[in-house]
């Protein structure tokens, strides 16, 4: 029997919500204020947390704060319950890790739907593994998102090597989840050449960028190999980042990576030699699809992909490759390129 722990000094409200979740089937635990609450939390490890945010003695964001330095406690799902509703509250509490807000007056179904939700998450892995079928990796991404009210919506493809996701210029239409495989999304320039943007690899969402920015897609994506894609609509995705504040948050951090991935690189492009450009192209690709060691890592991809996300010539990507070659710092037979040491390449100083 899963085990809650609610903490709120409102006696009517916290006596009310225990029995609404033991005639659900959960067992239930009560704390009448936050220090209460973190010694029960200590002495009777509980599986999700319903906590309210003005408290006496210790406030919601404070047992927050606790949980969050605790190593047995840390990874509790944890749902805020309060009267507050003001924005800049929601996202505090989300920054600080939590994992739903709910405000009252609540709907029974409302509070239970997000309980469910949160210990369904708590048993979700993304990124994913290989090992696991398309099936298993799309419910996972759905989970995720709480994308189980729109299945309706939902959409798996299987992509050639090469068939283009989407292209710029295009309104975006959906959001996408890479299962199996691999992709690349770039920009084309008006001569037709064109950059590489990212990498993306499983366990990854892409294509947010531009609905979350209100505009046509800036780059296309393409798929570097056979590959797996789940997508929903992305006038589902804005209605339900809207309504979660924990969504809108992981996206707008992704985002910002994005942005700053994107600015070191032109940083690179601007002011690195070629070697150094190569280098930490090959690095990005041992981190984006390697296992996060110094392991060697193969990879197949495509002389001319190499030298748009690096930003020169072909020719002088198939050079600076051979050098690397003679240095053992990578192998190369046909398409395939194998990273050998790519700690090595990052620390190259010329």
């Amino acid at each position: 029997m899963t085990k809650i722990l609610i903490i709120e000094d409102s006696q009517d409200i916290r006596e009310n919500t225990a029995e609404l979740l033991e005639l659900s089937g959960y067992s239930v635990d009560t704390a009448a204020d936050g220090i209460e609450g973190v010694r029960q939390a200590k002495a009777n490890l509980p599986e999700l947390v319903i906590c309210d945010i003005m408290m006496p003695h210790l406030d919601g964001f404070g047992v927050l704060q606790v949980f969050s330095n605790h190593p047995d406690l840390s990874k509790v799902p944890f749902i805020f319950l309060t009267a507050k509703t003001d924005r800049a509250d929601m996202r505090k509490g989300m920054e600080m890790g939590a994992d739903d807000y709910l405000t009252k007056p609540f709907q029974e179904v409302e509070l239970l739907r997000a309980i469910e939700s949160r210990l369904k998450k708590q048993k979700t892995n993304i990124p994913v593994s290989e090992n696991e079928s398309d099936v298993v990796l799309a419910q996972k991404a759905l989970d995720f998102l709480d994308f189980e009210h729109v299945a309706q919506e939902k959409r798996t493809v299987n992509l050639a090597k090469k068939q283009v996701v989407y292209s710029e210029g295009d309104s975006p239409a959906r959001l996408y989840f890479l299962v199996k495989g691999k992709l690349k999304t770039y920009h084309t320039n008006r001569e037709g050449k064109y950059f590489i943007t990212s990498f993306v690899q499983p366990g990854e969402f892409f294509g947010f960028v531009d609905i979350l920015e209100n505009q046509s897609y800036r780059e296309s994506a393409e798929a570097l190999e056979d590959a797996v894609v789940l997508s929903i609509s992305a006038k589902e995705f804005s209605q339900i980042i809207k309504e979660n504040i924990h969504l809108e948050i992981f996206f707008r951090k992704a985002l910002t990576g994005y942005l700053l991935k994107n600015e070191s690189i032109l940083f690179s492009m601007a002011y690195q030699s070629l070697r150094m450009r190569v280098a930490g192209a090959l690095v990005e690709l041992a981190n984006t699809y390697g296992n996060g060691s110094d392991l060697p890592v193969t990879l197949k991809l495509s002389r001319e992909d190499l030298a748009s996300r690096v930003g020169t010539a072909t020719e002088s990507v198939i050079r600076t490759l051979s050098e690397f070659k003679k240095e053992g710092l990578v192998e190369v037979k046909g398409s395939e390129i194998k990273i050998l040491q790519a700690s090595k390449l990052a620390n190259l100083k010329y």
